[in-house]
């Protein structure tokens, strides 16, 4: 007989820790290999975590709703019988799980209260550093605002505040070892001072709101708590600006009409609009790189890969952004394969962690619901957002040598809100008419 250790996975490049949904396995069950044996959740993606062996479950290390970083043993599995082995019942909690619990459960303290210090003022426009979901429900919920923040010295990845570093300084700030809020100064541009004064709305509330009238009280829930924080920082760190343009899309809606059968006959696929929609925006953003990039700083980060999210709405009415990776190589059938797929995994929850990282620029349908056009919010680090709304019959003036003449045609407005730090206007609008363009100017006769 052995113990194999059930670790928590590796999930993604940014994500260093998950939190405990559900266990589907107690202690004494069986598991067989491949198994779902506890359900986890970061901020990116809920996931399933499988059994890497066969037998039975020995020991639980950590209960719902902790915070577990990456790496750490969350089981253990006995090998080699298929009998409860002990008598444990109850999950035990190994000593270094004590610094990853919740914080209402168990503060983490590193080091003594009177020894903590916060960081040197070095901001130097840093202040949109990244800070997790997690980081920022307790900052909001204990009163902690952006300032105080910013001088936390984090020790996680890259200088990041982690779930310990935001619970120490709390825990210090109640006893009296650490500055106040203002108390510490913020050395840097004045463009940026607004920024450094943000406080999560959360924290603003200090007592509880009388709410008169009928009214129901719904309590959000944990994605949607998410996409809520996710919302406010994009907001938060960057100018948007919107551009609108519309495109005569007849040509595109005929050929698929046409072509959708036999594609999904010869394929197994059913061809939708957005494979469409990628593909001009891919061949866009090859003449135009500046969309294709992220801000560090005062650098622009241009990324050389064409990674492309499509904002996808779940059963539940909350919204996720799966990334076709490496969009430019791949062809129509290609594109079509990734984004069914994508689309399917999404509205059974059967995402992987990694369909959701690295995009690079974000496409939204909000014609799918309905509207004709939509002012998109900017999927952070990424600098832009394009939006397709409803395609509508209307009568539309056609321009030819011979005079003009009007016409019924298949018409669509398109929209891109973009991030005016460094994507001007003109730009803005020129790469949106380029979208257009290579929508209007799609070949009727092309071959699948």
């Amino acid at each position: 007989m052995a113990l194999v250790d059930l670790v928590m996975p590796k999930m993604g490049e940014s994500i260093m820790e998950a939190t405990i949904l559900k266990w589907h396995k107690n202690p004494g069950d069986p598991v067989k290999m491949d198994e779902t044996v506890l359900e986890i959740a970061t901020d990116k993606v809920d996931s399933e975590v499988p059994s890497t062996a066969a037998g039975v479950i020995d020991a639980i290390l950590f209960s719902v709703n902790d915070v577990v970083p990456v790496g750490a043993v969350i089981a253990r599995i006995r090998t080699g019988t298929e009998e409860p082995a002990g008598t444990t019942t109850a999950p035990l909690v190994a000593p270094a799980a004590t610094a990853v619990h919740t914080h209402e459960q168990q503060p983490a303290v590193a080091q003594p209260l009177a020894e903590y210090k916060t960081a040197p003022a070095q901001n130097n426009g840093t202040v949109n550093r990244f800070y997790s979901p997690l980081v920022l429900n307790i900052a909001a919920s204990e009163g902690v605002n952006m300032q105080e923040l910013e001088n936390i010295p984090g020790t996680g990845t890259e200088g990041r505040v982690t779930k310990k570093d935001i619970l120490q300084y709390v825990q210090a700030k109640r006893s009296g070892h650490a500055p106040a809020t203002g108390s510490v100064p913020v050395h840097q541009p004045a463009t940026q001072q607004v920024a450094t004064t943000y406080t999560p709305p959360a924290a603003q509330k200090s007592e509880p709101v009388n709410y008169g009238g009928n009214v129901e009280i719904v309590e959000m829930d944990r994605m949607r708590k998410l996409i809520a924080d996710h919302m406010v920082r994009s907001k938060h760190t960057s100018p948007h600006v919107t551009s609108f343009t519309e495109a005569d899309v007849t040509n595109m809606v005929l050929w698929r009409e046409k072509a959708k059968k036999p594609f999904e006959k010869r394929e197994g696929e059913k061809l939708t609009f957005t494979p469409l929609f990628i593909e001009a925006i891919v061949r866009c953003i090859k003449k135009y790189p500046w969309l294709n990039s992220s801000i560090d700083g005062d650098k622009l980060i241009v990324k050389k890969d064409i990674n492309i999210g499509m904002a996808t709405a779940l059963p539940s009415g909350n919204l996720i952004v799966p990334v076709i990776k490496h969009a430019d190589q791949l062809n129509l059938v290609g594109l079509t394969k990734q984004v069914n797929g994508l689309a399917n995994a999404a509205r059974q929850n059967k995402l992987k962690p990694d369909d959701t990282q690295g995009g690079t620029f974000t496409l939204t349908n909000v014609g799918t619901f309905g509207s004709l056009m939509g002012t998109p919010i900017i999927n952070q680090p990424q600098v832009a957002i394009l939006a397709v709304g409803a395609i509508k019959k209307r009568p539309v003036v056609i321009e030819t040598d011979q005079g003009d003449s009007i016409a019924i045609r298949h018409m669509m407005y398109l929209s891109m809100s973009y991030d005016h730090r460094i994507i001007d206007g003109a730009l803005g609008a020129t790469f949106l008419n380029a979208v257009a363009k290579e929508l209007e100017n799609f070949n009727p006769e092309r071959e699948f």
